[in-house]
């Protein structure tokens, strides 16, 4: 037996490319944004608003490593393409990225006791644990194209309830380097939806009509029961500062998203973009400042810029 090798050169599905390539041009790390010049603005919030931000990127924390542990890993069994494992890995180290850019931006803002207290409340609130486990139960236990129903709702929707807080700050002028950190991240998840909704699709095409009405009926089942823990879990965050029911049509509207992504019609109604918060949904573009990712990648990611060295660089 032969162990064949990837042919970058020789493609069964351009997507897997330009994916690749979309990816690779957006790597980032969560060290090059200055956190901890939003330490002015981090003090002026009052405690109950600290508090919903660290819960906030707490929910996100456990999120992103069940995707970085599992996601993009329990589907590599299931590839149609050897350059579909390379964008797969790719994905499961930024997922990784992702998970340790919120452990920065608590050490930026937080003391240590106040991370443990985050960290506590993580392990211990039943909503968040719920939706993290649903996920991990469907990673487990389903079939390829489940499996890629469930990363899509978590990357596309269930995400977001914790996006809302920061891009509400940047449009109020506030902890500009945090969210750009968030807006890093929403720009590969964005990728990752889409990505994965695809390769849903071309797996789902596949089906007989009958399979087809089987693998739609259990969708929809996870996503009413992810969707009914997540406005609870909304609730419980977001009532003490009065934005809960902003952030559950912010949320509706991505699930939407999400069943777009894997080629179905949206279902929340009263979730449009017109529905949203204006100041964030403008802070929803992925588009950053700079694209010349050598240059800046984003407005707050600066590269090291390289200059040529002289013979007289060497005189002390």
């Amino acid at each position: 037996m032969h162990y064949q090798a990837i042919d970058w050169n020789k493609l069964e599905d351009e997507l897997d490319k330009y994916t690749w390539e979309k990816l690779t041009s957006q790597f980032w790390l969560d060290t090059r944004i200055p956190v901890s010049n939003d330490l002015d603005d981090w003090r002026s919030l009052s405690e109950e608003e600290r508090e919903v931000v660290n819960k906030a990127f707490g929910g996100l924390t456990l999120l992103d490593t069940l995707q970085s542990e599992e996601g993009a890993n329990v589907m590599r069994d299931d590839v149609r393409t050897k350059h579909e494992e390379a964008v797969l890995n790719n994905i499961l180290f930024m997922e990784s990225v992702h998970a340790k850019s919120y452990s920065t931006i608590f050490v930026s803002l937080n003391d240590n006791r106040k991370i443990e207290e985050i960290f506590n409340w993580i392990h211990e609130d039943e909503r968040l644990q719920y939706k993290a486990q649903r996920i991990q139960e469907v990673y487990q236990t389903g079939t390829a194209l489940q499996k890629k129903v469930a990363s899509v709702f978590l990357e596309s929707f269930l995400f977001y309830s914790g996006f809302y807080t920061p891009l509400w700050y940047l449009g109020n002028n506030l902890l500009p380097n945090v969210a750009e950190v968030i807006k890093l991240i929403i720009r590969d998840e964005s990728v990752h939806g889409t990505y994965l909704g695809y390769k849903f699709q071309l797996g789902y095409n596949q089906l007989t009509e009958g399979q087809q009405a089987d693998l739609r009926d259990w969708m929809y089942e996870l996503l009413f029961d992810l969707m009914d823990n997540e406005l609870m879990y909304t609730e419980d965050l977001y009532d003490q500062i009065g934005w809960t029911n902003e952030v559950k049509k912010f949320i509706q509207y991505n699930a939407n998203k999400a069943l777009q992504n894997l080629g179905f019609e949206p279902f929340f109604s009263g979730a449009a973009a017109e529905d949203i918060n204006p100041i964030v949904m403008n802070g929803l573009s992925t588009d950053t400042a700079n694209h010349d990712f050598f240059s800046q990648v984003g407005s707050g990611y600066l590269m090291g810029e390289v200059e040529a060295m002289a013979d007289d660089d060497y005189d002390f």
